[in-house]
């Protein structure tokens, strides 16, 4: 073959070559111009979820321990038991206090019946001294009648000085009588006085009350409600359903209120945090639909949610040690920004996954933002 005839067919191979490679940036610009340019993706996100935390609301000892990690658990299933003990006593002891403040009520009560009965008495009393006073007051008038005319008599010899002195002692008696009369006038009044106020300061106690409404007894009552929730905290169970994960307590243990014992991870209500490049969250709305694969099924499952938030930040921004860009030898670095994902709960419950794990992620930005609506 011919120098000439291998550089022309060099030249129809090149020519081959680059209408193949036209026609490769032709069709490329054109699904970029068509699909690309309507979608926005990452690989870097994963599965998160709200975490239950499972601790103690009261302290005791650990008896029985009945889950293991990764074992999946109904919401109020029993994960752990504390020694019921103090618990039962405590409760006894509220209902002895309840009994207690029953009884003291009922004997103020019965208090208030017998202070009426004796209120009523001293007002009897008041009318005895009373009707003694006026007869006092009588005698005395008719002991100073009597007198006066004894005296008057005794000039002319009419009576002897044996009456006129009998007639000034019982003067002096009825003076006497008068005063004690007054004294036990004032005596009644003063007796009544206070059986009043006792009757007055007893009624105050159960006013607008009846045994169960008594102020006591409710604080009683209160207290053994207490009591028994306390005891039936030594049950304790899981918050949600999930698989309990991060076990952190064994029988024997004496545990404090508010320390953790367990996690309890709800995988039903798994969503993903995919963080998107700063540049690809300008035309991101919340509700737009999403497909999502994962690494542990591959291609072959394809998730089905919707755009349900952007964060509030970067993860530089709320880093425990923020970067400080206003320094001299700044590098400005391309940032992500935390885009929440959430899931269909069907295609979970078909294929679960659990938290953590890495996802592939496509926004449809030409969804319109409502559209899971329709969906849901």
């Amino acid at each position: 073959m011919s120098d000439i005839q291998l550089q022309s067919k060099r030249r129809r191979l090149l020519l081959g070559f680059g209408a193949i490679a036209v026609v490769v940036a032709l069709i490329y610009g054109v699904w970029t111009w068509v699909f690309a340019g309507r979608t926005v993706s990452t690989d870097n996100a994963y599965t998160d979820v709200e975490v239950a935390q499972v601790t103690p609301l009261v302290s005791g000892s650990v008896v029985r321990v009945q889950v293991i990690d990764s074992q999946v658990v109904r919401a109020g299933d029993v994960l752990v038991a504390l020694d019921e003990t103090d618990g039962r006593i405590a409760v006894d002891q509220a209902e002895a206090e309840l009994a207690r403040a029953r009884r003291h009520v009922r004997q103020l009560m019965a208090n208030d019946v017998n202070l009426k009965g004796l209120s009523d008495m001293r007002t009897q009393e008041i009318r005895s001294a009373q009707a003694d006073l006026a007869r006092a007051r009588a005698n005395l008038d008719k002991a100073t009648l009597d007198e006066k005319r004894r005296r008057n008599l005794i000039k002319g010899g009419a009576v002897s000085e044996q009456e006129l002195t009998n007639a000034e002692t019982d003067l002096r008696d009825a003076h006497a009588a008068l005063e004690q009369a007054e004294a036990r006038l004032r005596v009644a009044k003063a007796s009544y006085a206070a059986a009043d106020g006792a009757r007055q300061a007893n009624d105050a106690l159960i006013a607008d009350s009846t045994v169960d409404t008594h102020p006591e007894v409710m604080a009683a009552a209160a207290k053994l409600r207490q009591a028994r929730v306390d005891l039936a905290r030594m049950v304790i169970r899981a918050p949600v359903a999930g698989v309990v994960t991060q076990r952190a307590v064994d029988v024997g243990q004496h545990v404090q209120a508010g320390m953790r014992l367990m996690s309890v991870v709800p995988i039903d209500s798994i969503y993903v945090d995919a963080n998107f490049k700063e540049g690809q969250l300008r035309a991101v709305k919340t509700g737009q639909l999403v497909k999502l694969t994962s690494d542990l099924y591959g291609n072959d499952v394809v998730y089905d949610g919707y755009v349900q938030g952007l964060a509030g930040g970067t993860g530089s921004a709320f880093a425990a040690i923020p970067a400080q860009n206003a320094t001299g030898n700044w590098i400005k670095v391309v940032q992500r920004l935390p885009v929440r994902i959430h899931l269909d709960p069907r295609q979970l419950a078909a294929h679960p996954l659990r938290v953590g794990l890495s996802m592939n992620v496509t926004v449809d930005l030409a969804s319109a933002p409502d559209a899971r609506l329709a969906r849901e």
